[in-house]
């Protein structure tokens, strides 16, 4: 009978067609907090058997779905119980685009020749976007795994994550996934593991995270290569706080690195940064939802509350002791600014107030996007929103309309430009020698500037060698200046690129996945400012000139945005009783024109009685009505929508 349940239970969960020698432990492994946490002493486990690491890799390389199996194996956690995988990846958004947007940690108990050890695992994104989350969490760490694609093999973020994590001497443990996939090649992946980063074929594990093949060789290269924390439990208590979310009930809950020393429940701890102290309420294990500890000793990660009411008390990077203490603070990491910036609108401003609310609540819990409010004569009342970069953008709109019913128009994206200013009476009427734009209507006049920059960026591309001409023309066509070229193997190259960071932001990823039918993959890094020629693209309705319309251009690309923006205005605004001509210009110069000519004739005017009148009647209640959802500028009825449809990203 308990064989015939079984049978059954795996014939529902359909687990039968994926059974395999090397995971029969899928049978039987136990649920979520099961009762060996309960008796298993945290606060007692030696240093030399904690290890705290994360898996880096590209987008869709497998990330999630060998936490899953880790969690599986380590009895942490039963995939098949929970009805669904990728159990880190907690957001619907994450679950619908397959991928990982917020770094999630979970501490697993594995038994190893006879002893249990503690392994702190952070699940990271892999998507340059959210590359910050990957800074943060290998604060925390003392080794990787740098998980590559059998199929896909290295790419761009790869690239990266692999000299972010050199750069911060943590040891790299390589790990092939995929292997099971027909068109997998192990041994031309290890071939370039080898070429690009001298990595040993010998040193890399193969495996199937689906199949749940190998992973268990993971766990033991984890403990035997990745060291241990290096900590002073009789040291003075110092902790790293790298990353925190909000609980509308408990406030700010902030997930610390125990580098030194103890906490307990019922100790004040202060703010290295802020000087602010607090009493510890709660300390719980990540396994990966909440177990509750009375104890965190070194070289564990916890999740702290301590009644912080606001996540803008929660300085990322901080160090946190214990009250009156004096301690070294930890070497925290650089912040990251956002680099892409839009303007968010309700779609009717009867929804501001809703809106204003869903923005306030996520941002919460995502202290990387910055608010500023803003108006628009058009539009009306809004904010200016800060990303770290389009996939950010595209993210933070899904999940207002997901997780708060909230609609909102989002304006093209756009950058930050600096300008330095001429002229004293001029730079102390805007505060600095050089200020920072995001919002192209608030540029300077040309007459007052000396110099202009914009920000810049190192682009990374890996492509087929068949690909590399398309790609250098259209790298060419974004101003981009070549700073290396190198073969990994026969079949594909690494192009290193100098480009402004404007050029990439809108459209590139997508022209580069179509040009190369989506086998190159790109990634890019801050590149700081550069001097360069910039103007102020300005859009005319009869000559009044439409602040909502304007755009920071380089003067190369100014004639192209020009004609582009004139013909698709041409397409929205409706024709009307007297002519308007749409203009561009740069300064006094006119790069670009189109008409709309006016009606003839007014379709009411020849109405006189009987059944025209009730047209009549009907026709002149549908221009009151138009008029309502209009804007005159000039004497011309503007269309919000036309605002919407020109501004909005494509």
């Amino acid at each position: 009978m308990l064989i015939f349940r079984i049978f059954q239970h795996c014939h529902r969960s359909k687990l039968l067609p994926t059974l395999h020698k090397s995971h029969k432990w899928r049978l039987f492994s136990s649920a979520s907090s099961n009762s060996d946490d309960k008796t298993f002493k945290f606060d007692e486990i030696p240093a030399d058997r904690i290890r705290n690491f994360s898996i880096l890799a590209h987008v869709d390389h497998g990330k999630s779905t060998l936490a899953d199996r880790m969690l599986e194996m380590t009895n942490t956690l039963k995939v098949s119980d929970t009805g669904k995988s990728q159990i880190l990846d907690s957001l619907q958004v994450e679950r619908e685009r397959g991928i990982t947007v917020k770094a999630q940690s979970a501490s697993l108990l594995y038994n190893y020749k006879g002893e249990t050890y503690l392994l702190n695992l952070i699940d990271t994104p892999g998507h340059v976007d959210f590359s910050n989350e990957v800074s943060r969490s290998l604060a925390a760490c003392d080794g990787i795994i740098l998980l590559v694609d059998a199929n896909s093999g290295v790419q761009a973020q790869t690239v990266a994550n692999y000299y972010l994590a050199a750069g911060k001497n943590l040891k790299v443990l390589p790990v092939m996934n995929k292997i099971d996939l027909k068109n997998a090649d192990p041994e031309a992946v290890e071939k370039q593991l080898e070429t690009i980063f001298d990595i040993d074929p010998k040193e890399v594990v193969r495996i199937s995270a689906k199949m749940g093949t190998n992973v268990d060789k993971v766990l033991e290269k984890i403990i035997e290569t990745i060291p241990h924390p290096n900590v002073d439990r009789q040291g003075k208590t110092r902790a790293l706080l790298f990353d925190s979310r909000y609980d509308k009930y408990r406030g700010a809950m902030n997930l610390m690195y125990l580098k030194d020393g103890t906490l307990e429940v019922g100790q004040e701890i202060t703010s290295c940064h802020s000087g602010k102290t607090y009493e510890i309420k709660s300390i719980s294990l990540l396994r990966p939802d909440e177990f509750p500890v009375k104890k965190l000793i070194a070289g564990q990660i916890g999740l702290i509350g301590c009644n912080m009411r606001s996540i803008k008390e929660a300085h990322i990077g901080d160090t946190y002791h214990i009250k009156n203490a004096s301690v070294e603070p930890l070497p925290g990491f650089k912040p990251i600014n956002p680099i892409v910036f839009a303007g968010v609108y309700p779609t009717d401003q009867s929804h501001y107030t809703q809106l204003r609310s869903a923005i306030e609540k996520l941002i919460l819990n995502d202290s990387c996007v910055t608010l500023v409010p803003d108006s628009s004569p058009a539009l009306g009342q809004g904010w200016r929103l800060g990303f770290l970069g389009l996939l950010h953008l595209e993210v933070f709109s899904q999940r207002l309309e997901q997780e708060h019913n909230a609609e909102a128009l989002l304006t093209a994206p756009s950058v930050t430009y600096r300008f330095k200013l001429k002229g004293t009476k001029i730079i102390k009427q805007h505060g600095a020698e050089i200020i920072e734009v995001s919002n192209p209507a608030l540029m300077p006049d040309p007459l007052h500037i000396e110099e202009s920059y914009e920000p810049m960026v190192y682009g990374t591309i890996i492509s087929p060698v068949e690909h590399v001409g398309d790609l250098i023309s259209i790298l060419m066509e974004r101003r981009g200046v070549e700073q290396s070229s190198s073969n990994i193997d026969n079949d594909r190259v690494m192009l290193t690129y100098k480009l402004p960071l404007n050029e990439i932001i809108l459209d590139f990823h997508d022209i580069l996945k179509s040009m190369t039918s989506g086998y190159a993959s790109f990634d890019y890094q801050d590149a700081g400012y550069e001097l360069t020629h910039l103007v102020k693209l300005c859009i005319l309705l009869n000559g009044q000139e439409v602040n909502e319309l304007s755009q920071i251009v380089h003067f190369s690309k100014a004639t192209a945005h020009a004609k582009q923006m004139v013909a698709k205005l041409k397409e929205e605004i409706p024709r009307q009783q007297i002519h308007i001509a749409i203009q561009a210009c740069v300064g006094s110069k006119i790069l670009a024109r189109e008409n709309i000519k006016p009606f003839r004739k007014d379709v009411t005017q020849k109405v006189k009685s009987g059944g025209d009148m009730e047209r009549k009647r009907k026709l002149l209640r549908a221009q009151a009505e138009g008029k309502k959802k209009m804007r005159s500028i000039a004497n011309i009825n503007v269309p919000r929508e036309t605002f919407i449809n020109v501004l909005k990203r494509n």
